[in-house]
């Protein structure tokens, strides 16, 4: 199969399909898809910046960045960590299904809520930004840091969206969903959860990696 030619529109068409695709495959493997796989089809990924590294890794780390701020598909550290983007209608859908807007900030981490109402407030901001209009700066606080963001990027009520150039390397800007997808975030609060779990068992694969994950956080989340 003839590799497919990186491209904001290749992109997007793949992650429309697929509804959900990481960026690049977890240690190689073929499964859960990737948007390396669909442009590079059984090709290895050799994570090398330097001279001799595969200039692909780079190219396709950079269309993330114009992905994420497309407006077309959204971003977020959500299976596992890892950068993942979705369709907006498969998007939507995870919006209701996770309960994302009816969140009960009361089991939330006071970190997790503090983070999350300063992206209300001001969206989106850097890394920098973000820990300093939070105050949760420093070694001190890393830890409880990233234990809230992973909190609310699993629960996609954070996004990813764009790079801004504030340090040594491009940081990624987060901001609160409801205020950078308002008509999704409005569309999936609107959705019967039933439903929309269904049309992801049916897009995604009740097999699927992918809907394994929303499984195992439905689950955690009925256990608090």
């Amino acid at each position: 199969m003839k590799p497919k030619k990186i491209t904001l529109k290749g992109a997007t068409s793949a992650i429309e399909e697929k509804g959900i695709l990481l960026v690049y495959p977890i240690d190689n493997r073929p499964l859960p898809d990737s948007l390396w796989s669909e442009f590079f089809p059984g090709d290895p990924m050799r994570w090398e910046w330097d001279e001799g590294g595969d200039d692909r890794v780079g190219n396709l780390w950079r269309l993330r960045e114009e992905l994420s701020s497309s407006g077309k598909v959204i971003y977020a550290k959500w299976f596992r960590g890892r950068a993942t983007f979705f369709s907006r209608e498969t998007f939507s859908d995870l919006i209701s299904v996770l309960g994302s807007a009816r969140i009960e900030r009361r089991l939330l981490t006071p970190e997790a809520r503090l983070i999350l109402e300063t992206l209300e407030s001001d969206s989106p901001l850097s890394t920098k930004q973000l820990k300093l209009a939070t105050d949760l700066r420093g070694k001190l606080y890393e830890r409880d840091y990233e234990k809230g963001m992973k909190a609310l990027w699993e629960r996609l009520v954070i996004v990813g969206y764009g790079e801004v150039d504030d340090g040594a390397f491009p940081s990624l800007s987060v901001g609160a969903t409801k205020n950078l997808f308002e008509s999704l975030w409005e569309d999936g609060a609107e959705k019967d959860p039933v439903a929309a779990l269904e049309r992801l068992r049916k897009k995604l694969g009740e097999n699927s990696l992918f809907f394994a994950f929303i499984t195992k956080i439905l689950s955690r989340s009925r256990k608090n």
